[in-house]
């Protein structure tokens, strides 16, 4: 059973409320690695974190170290948690600069927390990628609101709350 390399952004996924800024904030540390040991799961993970942040807030060099990290991961199956808001953005950066071929990476996260919300659609998002990442052949994907996209299709429509092509 191959390994999938879990490489943490940030994003509401791996956020909480915080009152008094009126809006999601991103965890120090993923609380991801927590809720996958309590689903008992026969698949091995490797955690490894970029930064955590609101992806309104990932620049250029963010999505760089994502490159290097992914492109120096000794796995075939990369999950790559991150905001939906520039998700789309880093796709398509890690499709055109991506040299390895290899490997099949998803994205993916969530419009409601993981922790502290209910319902969330994480949970989903993060079962439904860990499916996808068995099934899909190498390339760059954007897994959400089950649907699996292309960097070039995808798109997230604010107003409808959901990612489409």
């Amino acid at each position: 059973m191959s390994t999938i390399h879990f490489i943490f952004t940030g994003g509401t996924i791996d956020s909480y409320y915080d009152v008094t800024k009126d809006t999601a904030v991103p965890y120090v540390h993923s609380v991801i690695p927590q809720y996958l040991a309590s689903l008992k799961l026969y698949t091995p993970f490797r955690f490894s974190r970029i930064c955590m942040k609101d992806s309104r807030d990932i620049g250029m060099n963010d999505r760089k170290k994502m490159l290097r990290a992914i492109e120096k991961s000794t796995c075939s199956k990369i999950l790559l948690t991150h905001g939906t808001y520039t998700m789309p953005k880093t796709a398509q950066f890690l499709h055109q600069h991506l040299r390895r071929r290899d490997q099949t990476i998803i994205l993916t996260g969530s419009m409601i927390p993981l922790m502290g919300f209910s319902p969330s659609d994480a949970g989903f998002s993060l079962g439904f990628a860990l499916a996808k990442i068995q099934q899909l052949p190498p390339g760059v994907y954007v897994a959400m609101n089950g649907r699996a996209f292309t960097p070039g299709e995808v798109k997230k429509n604010i107003r409808k709350g959901r990612f489409e092509s």
